[in-house]
C-alpha cells in the first residue's frame, strides 16, 4: 500500500468526542496497512481488524448522528444517509468482496483504500461542515427510484460492454482510491455553451480484462491500445447511460480527456457532482461521475 493514514489537525472539526473517533478510526487503517503488508499473518490479522474497524465505524456514527440531532443541524438528513450508504452498502460490499476473495491482498487494499479515502474526505467536507468550517458537497439527495434507474442503466451497460455483473459498493463515491486506475473525462457542450461533465474510472485489472477479451490475447500492461480503446468504451457507456436518462440531446461531446488521479481529486474537489457511483464488478472497480446537466 503506498497510502498513508496519518493523523492530521486539519481533520478536527472542533467537537472533542468526534475528533478523538476519528483519530481512533485512522489509527485502525494504519494497523491494517502494517498488517496487510505481514505476508505471514497478515490475513488473518487483517480479518480481526476489519471487523474492529467496521464495529467502531458503526458505533461513532451512531454517536455523531446523536451530536447532530443535539444542535439542530440543518444537514443532518443528507449526512445520515451518507452514513447509512458505508452502514448497509459500502462496507458490506466490501466485506462480500473480501470473503469471496478468502481475504485476498486485492480485497483487503480495496478495502483499505475506499475506507481511507471515504474517512478523508467525508471528515473534510461533511463533518466539519457540522461546525461550519466548509459547506457540505452533497446539497441534494435523489430519490430512490432515480439512483435505481440510474444503477441499472450502467449496469446494463457493463454487462453488455463488458459481460459483467455489477454490484454497487456506494451511491455516494468519494473519489477513493481503489487501485491504479484508468480515469476518463467527457466534456459535453451545448450550443448556448452550457457546459457538464461525466468521468468514468476503471481500475487497471478491470480495463486489461475488457480489452484482452476484445483481442482474445491477454495484455499484462496499460499502454496506448488499451487507453485508447478504454476512451471509446466510455464514450459507448455515455451514449448508452444518457439514452436512459433522455439527456438534452442538443449537447455535444467536447473533448475526451485521460487524467491522472492527483488531477481527477483536485477536479472532484472543485466539482459539485449530481450523481457519484462506485461498483465491484468481481473483475475490478468501477466508477461513474456526472455533474448536474
Amino acid at each position: 500500500m503506498n497510502k498513508t493514514a496519518e493523523w492530521n489537525k486539519q481533520f478536527n472539526i472542533g467537537v472533542a468526542s468526534i475528533d478523538h473517533a476519528h483519530q481512533k478510526l485512522f489509527s485502525i487503517v494504519r494497523k491494517l496497512i502494517h498488517l496487510s503488508e505481514d505476508e505471514d499473518n497478515g490475513q488473518w490479522a487483517c480479518a480481526e481488524g476489519i471487523k474492529y474497524f467496521r464495529n467502531y465505524a458503526m458505533e461513532h456514527f451512531s454517536d455523531e448522528e446523536a451530536y447532530m440531532k443535539s444542535i439542530g443541524y440543518g444537514g443532518y438528513e443528507i449526512h445520515k444517509h451518507l452514513h447509512d450508504d458505508m452502514r448497509y452498502k459500502t462496507l458490506p460490499a466490501l466485506e462480500k468482496d473480501l470473503l469471496e476473495s478468502n481475504y485476498s491482498q486485492e480485497s483487503i487494499h480495496h478495502f483499505i483504500g475506499i475506507c481511507l479515502g471515504w474517512l478523508t474526505a467525508h471528515i473534510m467536507i461533511e463533518d466539519r461542515a457540522i461546525t461550519g468550517k466548509v459547506s457540505n458537497k452533497w446539497k441534494k439527495d435523489h430519490t430512490k427510484e432515480d439512483t435505481q434507474a440510474l444503477e441499472d442503466a450502467l449496469a446494463d451497460s457493463i454487462q453488455e460492454i463488458f459481460s459483467l455483473q455489477t454490484e454497487v459498493v456506494s451511491e455516494h463515491y468519494s473519489g477513493e482510491h481503489f487501485g491504479n486506475s484508468i480515469i476518463d473525462r467527457l466534456s459535453y457542450q451545448s450550443k448556448e455553451g452550457k457546459t457538464f461533465k461525466m468521468f468514468l474510472i476503471l481500475e487497471e485489472s478491470l480495463a486489461l480484462q475488457a480489452v484482452s477479451s476484445m483481442l482474445d490475447m491477454p495484455l499484462k500492461k496499460v499502454d496506448r491500445l488499451v487507453i485508447n480503446t478504454i476512451r471509446q468504451l466510455s464514450q459507448q457507456i455515455a451514449v448508452q447511460v444518457g439514452a436512459h436518462f433522455t439527456w438534452p440531446s442538443q449537447y455535444h461531446l467536447k473533448s475526451n480527456h485521460i487524467m491522472t488521479e492527483e488531477q481527477f481529486l483536485q477536479e472532484y474537489l472543485e466539482e459539485c457532482f449530481d450523481y457519484s457511483l462506485l461498483f465491484n464488478t468481481g473483475n475490478g472497480y468501477f466508477a461513474f461521475c456526472v455533474t448536474p446537466v
